[in-house]
């Protein structure tokens, strides 16, 4: 319902309905981690609502906001970034006292001592260690750790452009997967020690061969297979390495059908309904955002930039009964004319053709 200060802006207020749902998605996607059915000590989500949506303002700030001091909040770093540009509302600025109480709500309930999380909530958890020694007269305790950030300097967070997620419906395998394949060189070692459970000795190998011989990111392969089988199985794994390799290693143009509607359902592609007089390569570029615009598709179709691993426009010829596509006449007319149409066949002689030609 109301989030820490960022030390740059306020963040939005989200409806209780999102989240509701948010609370519901977690849980399934902690337990491929987490033991929610172990006999002594199991994993738990709870909702910090159920007790602090049921306080009462003066009761809260009685039993609460009495144990802290104005000065005391000043101190926290993103409050004091937040004074010196345009402020901070008193919503965000009563944060600390929120979870504070959060933590002894949590003693009280469930006998929790520890609390962990990234190290700008460092503030924060002191406030509930403080709150349940005054309050209690019982010593918990805290521990943070540093905030993942790539050898840019970004950090690893849901706010961040290009975020990670552990939902399939907003990261699909095939872009999990990707994502730690192109991590940086300088990033994939101290990742394996984050995220993969390798021994020492399995990610000293690995780091000798990065050293080695970093064109063949044998470490972000481990990288990439180990992360994404813990989050989606090893039958992802393999879907993802499949349409890896049609897409950026073998000839779409000779591989199966069926392999190439598996590959669609996966990688990133566009629908495009193939009008019965056909689509020129122009057309068919701005139609799927590979260009931008007409002159950028000419532009493009003239330096070869969109027809990769040997899979070129044809000219005009014969119809190609697997495609679709028209071939070349000569082999030395030109292979990029932009005005070539790409003629579908009809659309109720062969539907497995059809649908091929959609997804492109």
């Amino acid at each position: 319902m109301i989030g820490d200060p960022k030390p740059t802006q306020e963040r939005p207020l989200v409806s209780r309905e999102e989240i509701e749902r948010n609370v519901a998605g977690i849980a399934p996607q902690l337990a491929k981690f987490l033991d929610f059915n172990a006999p002594t000590n199991a994993a738990r989500v709870v909702n910090n609502a159920d007790w602090l949506a049921s306080f009462d303002l003066l009761g809260f700030l009685r039993e609460t906001g009495k144990h802290f001091t104005v000065n005391y909040l000043l101190q926290k770093e993103a409050v004091k970034r937040r004074l010196e540009g345009e402020g901070i509302s008193f919503t965000e600025f009563s944060y600390p006292l929120l979870q504070a109480r959060d933590y002894l709500e949590l003693f009280d309930r469930y006998h929790c001592t520890l609390q962990m999380g990234g190290s700008d909530q460092w503030g924060n958890i002191t406030a509930g260690i403080d709150l349940v020694r005054k309050v209690r007269g019982r010593k918990v305790h805290g521990i943070v750790m540093p905030l993942i950030t790539t050898a840019s300097g970004v950090k690893f967070g849901k706010t961040e452009a290009g975020a990670v997620w552990l939902d399939p419906n907003l990261t699909s395998p095939f872009r999990f997967y990707q994502f730690w394949l192109n991590v940086d060189d300088r990033d994939v070692i101290t990742y394996l020690k984050f995220f993969t459970f390798q021994t020492r000795d399995e990610i000293g190998e690995l780091e000798r061969a990065a050293a080695e011989q970093p064109e063949r990111r044998e470490a972000q392969r481990s990288l990439a297979r180990t992360v994404t089988a813990m989050v989606h199985g090893e039958e992802q794994v393999a879907r993802a390495e499949r349409a890896a390799a049609l897409l950026f290693g073998e000839d779409l143009a000779s591989a199966p059908l069926e392999d190439v509607l598996m590959v669609f359902d996966d990688a990133p592609s566009s629908d495009v309904v193939m009008p019965p007089d056909g689509l020129t390569v122009v057309d068919l570029l701005t139609a799927t955002k590979l260009a931008a615009s007409r002159s950028e598709a000419e532009r493009h179709l003239r330096e070869q930039r969109p027809l990769e691993r040997r899979a070129r426009a044809p000219d005009r010829g014969s119809g190609d009964r697997r495609t679709g596509v028209r071939p070349a006449k000569r082999q030395e007319r030109s292979a990029c004319r932009p005005d070539y149409p790409l003629k579908g066949r009809r659309r109720d002689s062969d539907p497995h053709v059809n649908r091929h030609l959609k997804r492109v």
